[in-house]
């Protein structure tokens, strides 16, 4: 087999390690800095190359590394696993996301146990499971987004046999399998990129210091790495699409933005193999030129996250105002109108968070809601928090039950974070596992600075490198047989199905959604087509004039339709979806 590496760095030699033997590489003609040897090679078979004389170092490209980010990597060969099912795929504009980290969805940890509970997401309704990264990254469990060798599979998930066992499950199932990737950063660990070439500059400055080599000298070749890396997913494992993480972070100054690269790249890609493939943006520009066409300026992206709906949603149910929900904690109710009508809250509007005007207004009338993903809660979102603690650690119930109705029904494509649908009481904290003692010290003490800054002390915040921190972030199933839990789980359900069977709930047109709601009283109504999406968010009974007539559909607390009066009766805490007669 031919083995390949891009070495710039080196300065006149670079070899072959293959299972322990030495082999020289020839500079590969027309082709700057590459490097090249051919070697017969067992699948499994350990190797890395070695620069100038220096130690062995794992493949860039590597498919497989068995021993961790710092080890040699092995073999892949391509035609080792033999897929059982066919898969057309699903596109977007019908689909229901639920984001899942391998690590914590079930207590073994690994793609084949979460595989095993497939069925679960059949059963509630999900037509595509997002996986959150699974690159190899140091030790044993972590979120992923401090990963390296980004063509290849966390060993302790299962490695790349195992990610290719999930997916044909998945898809016998009938999902669609979603991986969220990282192009902004690498991992602090066993990132041994700059000692080939020029994959990170000093060009720009990201909150991880030095940019992903995009735009400086050397980026043509950091591009087509990062191509290679996205189309091999999508090739290779089958997968359905990607989930962008934080495209806002790509320093990028070309006439060209590498996001349109690889979105002309997928776009093609997906008419070779014959089924729609997508690719999700995380921005925080509020940019709608992220999903708009290229032929009209856009990039080209297929759906982005929608933060804005989360915080208003967020605060509208908690009351939270600190950081950015600040924005949106004025007017909440409003807030949440305004995402669902206008797609953003931020559309060139002021942010008291930002210390500026933010955002820029979404083409409603030509713009799909579907490119837009709503969710009340995220990885982010939760993990991100102190304590790791979901909405379900200081909601009721009915709250709950009020923010499934919203996100289910709602015009943007949804998005559930595991256990979500049955009001875990587990938290999901920040977990990391070095193996580097003065990394680990410094992610400790940077998360308990970080907090203490808000009034935490350190004894409260939980231990990353803890292994019971991960433990405790585990979903724990057994909820799901009990109250309250069961009956979530069964309000998620009847909201799908609802949102299946309603041809309204389908619609993508932002600009036909309508809402009015009451800020004191605490109550809202979505009108979708023929059907009212209707909330209490107070503590106290409303009567909310829809004028007369309608049937209800679903509902948390089985109200009766609006009488004489015009008026439909809300217990507190509650809601209902209503059709016209």
């Amino acid at each position: 087999m031919l083995f390949e590496v891009w070495a710039p760095q080196a300065k006149g030699r670079v070899a072959l390690w293959l299972e322990g033997v030495e082999r020289p590489m020839a500079r590969v003609a027309g082709r700057a800095g590459w490097w090249s040897s051919e070697a017969a090679a067992r699948d499994g078979a350990r190797y890395g190359f070695a620069l100038d004389g220096g130690p062995v170092l794992p493949d860039p490209r590597s498919r497989r590394q068995p021993d961790g980010p710092d080890g040699l990597s092995a073999v892949v060969l391509p035609d080792s696993y033999v897929w059982r099912h066919g898969w057309r795929g699903q596109d977007l504009r019908h689909a229901v996301f639920y984001e899942t980290h391998i690590g914590t969805y079930t207590p073994e940890g690994t793609l084949d146990a979460a595989a095993a509970q497939l069925g679960e997401l059949v059963e509630l309704g999900i037509s595509h499971i997002e996986l959150m990264p699974v690159c190899p990254f140091p030790g044993v469990h972590g979120w992923g987004y401090d990963g390296v060798a980004p063509y290849a599979v966390h060993e302790p998930y299962g490695g790349p046999a195992a990610l290719k066992r999930f997916v044909d499950t998945a898809h016998g199932h009938g999902l669609g399998v979603v991986l969220d990737v990282v192009h902004n950063h690498l991992g602090p660990s066993g990132n041994h990129l700059p000692s080939f070439g020029p994959y990170f500059t000093d060009a720009h400055h990201t909150p991880w210091g030095a940019a992903v080599n995009l735009d400086a000298p050397g980026s043509d070749e950091v591009r087509a790495y990062l191509l290679g890396s996205a189309l091999a997913w999508l090739r290779d494992y089958r997968l359905d699409g990607l989930r962008l993480d934080a495209v806002h972070t790509l320093a990028d100054d070309r006439a060209l933005t590498f996001l349109e690269e690889l979105s002309t790249a997928v776009d093609t890609l997906a008419g070779e193999l014959g089924r729609p493939l997508f690719l999700i943006a995380e921005s925080d520009r509020c940019d709608p030129r992220t999903t708009a066409p290229r032929e009209t300026g856009g990039i080209g992206l297929h759906a982005q996250w929608n933060d804005d709906f989360h915080h208003a949603l967020h605060t509208a149910l908690t009351g939270e105002s600190q950081g950015y929900y600040r924005d949106f904690a004025t007017a909440p109710l409003a807030a949440i109108a305004k995402t669902l009508t206008h797609g953003f809250f931020h559309d060139g509007t002021y942010s008291t968070f930002r210390g500026r005007t933010h955002g820029r207004p979404v083409a409603v009338a030509t713009t799909p809601a579907h490119r837009f993903l709503g969710y009340a809660q995220t990885h982010d979102q939760i993990g991100n928090r102190a304590l790791g603690d979901r909405l379900s650690a200081s909601l009721s119930p009915g709250l709950l039950a009020c923010a499934a109705a919203l996100v289910l029904t709602g015009p943007f494509t949804p998005m559930l974070f595991m256990g979500e649908e049955w009001g875990a009481r587990t938290p999901w904290q920040y977990f990391t596992d070095h193996t580097d003692p003065e990394l680990a010290a410094a992610v400790r003490e940077g998360r308990r600075r970080e907090f203490a800054a808000h009034g935490w002390s350190a004894q409260e915040i939980p231990d990353p490198q803890d292994p019971a921190t991960r433990n405790r972030s585990c979903v724990d199933r057994s909820e799901r047989d009990r109250e309250p839990h069961a009956r979530l789980l069964s309000w998620y359900r009847e909201l799908i199905a609802l949102r299946r069977a309603a041809p309204d709930l389908a619609d993508p047109d932002l600009a036909a959604v309508k809402v009015v709601y009451d800020e004191e009283a605490r109550w809202l109504a979505v009108r979708r087509g023929e059907l009212r999406i209707v909330l209490n968010l107070s503590s106290e009974p409303v009567a909310i004039p829809l004028g007369r007539g309608g049937r209800v559909l679903a509902s948390w607390d089985s109200p009766r339709p609006p009488g004489s009066d015009g008026l439909l009766r809300l217990a507190a805490e509650s809601c209902a979806v209503l059709a016209d007669f």
